[in-house]
């Protein structure tokens, strides 16, 4: 299997008709999974998994040894307006390559997001494929939505001072994500001092001036945190909002 330049670390393995890129703690885990179905199926029906909900159910099993922790398999799908229509097909080689590029210059820039540990590409029909993905589990963590579900307004504090954060270094690199919401930061670490991790980077360019690029994340991000607020009753205010946008531009 040929492709791009892979980050150090990661190696390119071929399994019938699918084409994997991983780290090599994972190579042999990989082989067995792919030599009996998905990845994905390897996840779910493994004894010890435990479902994550999101726009599709994902599953945590623990890394191989001598590892420790958790990795989390994904499939890719669609969203939007025509998810129904496209579903789980996307273009070869699918966004998991531009996924793993996105997630190591992100790290490079120091910018806090779950290490991708591998994906698989399935080849189907003519030009399309489906794909799985495997990211280290953050844990313990909430999403920001959850964060702002519960809790007192000195609880939700630090989230959103993280938050900020995040957003502000996201910035600096340039990286505008076009999908910034409540469910694409994750909040981990020591409650008094957590860190905000970004999610969904496959929805991440790069290239903005770093204060246009920040006014479009504030944008996007603020606007979910109202929705959460209108729709699911996120105990949110709009001085906590305003005092979030201030300390991203102040941290710029």
């Amino acid at each position: 299997m040929t492709g791009p330049a892979l980050p150090p670390g990661y190696e390119r393995v071929r399994v019938g008709r699918a084409d994997a890129v991983a780290v090599a703690a994972l190579l042999d885990t990989l082989r067995h999974a792919l030599a009996r179905g998905t990845l994905y199926d390897f996840a779910k029906h493994s004894p010890d998994h435990t479902r994550l909900t999101g726009r599709q159910p994902a599953y945590a099993v623990p890394l191989p040894a001598p590892e420790t922790g958790r990795m989390v398999v994904r499939h890719n799908r669609h969203g939007g307006a025509m998810a129904g229509v496209t579903r789980d097909l996307f273009l070869l080689p699918t966004r998991a390559p531009s996924e793993l590029a996105i997630t190591a210059r992100l790290a490079d820039a120091g910018i806090p997001t779950p290490e991708l540990l591998a994906y698989v590409v399935y080849r189907a029909a003519a030009l399309l494929g489906r794909s799985d993905v495997v990211t280290r589990e953050v844990a313990p963590g909430r999403d920001l939505a959850a964060v702002l579900s519960a809790g007192t307004a000195a609880d939700r504090r630090p989230a959103l001072d993280a938050t900020a954060a995040l957003v502000a270094a996201l910035a600096r690199a340039g990286a505008r994500h076009h999908d910034l919401n409540a469910k694409n930061v994750l909040v981990a670490g020591e409650p008094a001092r957590p860190v905000a991790y970004v999610l969904d980077v496959d929805r991440i360019s790069f290239g903005g001036e770093p204060a246009a690029t920040l006014e479009l994340n504030l944008s996007r991000l603020t606007r979910s945190l109202r929705k959460w607020r209108q729709r699911f009753g996120a105990t949110v205010t709009d001085e906590e909002i305003a005092a979030l946008s201030a300390a991203a531009r102040e941290r710029l």
